[in-house]
C-alpha cells in the first residue's frame, strides 16, 4: 500500500537568492579557468606568439568572458533544478536474490 504523495515545497527565495550568490562566485573562477584553458588551446593551434610565466598573451580577455559565462550559467542551472520536485522513488523489487 502507498501512502500520499507529500506536496513540494519550493525553497524560499533568500535561500535561493543565497545558494545562487554562492554559485555565482564559484561559476565564475570555474568558467575563467575553463575559458583560459581554451585560450592556451587557441594560441598553440593559431601559433599566436609566447607570452613569458603567463598562459597566453591576452588570458585575460578569455578569463572574463568565461568567468561572465560561467557566473550567469550556474547560479542558473542551481537554482532551476533546486525548483524542481525529486523524481519519483522507484519500488525496488521484493523477489531480488542476492
Amino acid at each position: 500500500m502507498t501512502g500520499p504523495t507529500p506536496q513540494f515545497e519550493k525553497p524560499s527565495v533568500a535561500r535561493q537568492a543565497t545558494i545562487g550568490c554562492f554559485m555565482a562566485v564559484i561559476g565564475f573562477f570555474s568558467g575563467g579557468m575553463i575559458a583560459v584553458l581554451v585560450s592556451k588551446a587557441v594560441a598553440f593551434f593559431t601559433r599566436a606568439p609566447k607570452c613569458d610565466g603567463i598562459p597566453t598573451c591576452d588570458w585575460y580577455i578569455y578569463m572574463f568572458v568565461g568567468g561572465a559565462i560561467g557566473a550567469l550559467t550556474l547560479p542558473w542551472l542551481v537554482v532551476s533544478a533546486m525548483r524542481q520536485p525529486a523524481p519519483p522513488a522507484k519500488d525496488e523489487p521484493t523477489d531480488r536474490k542476492n
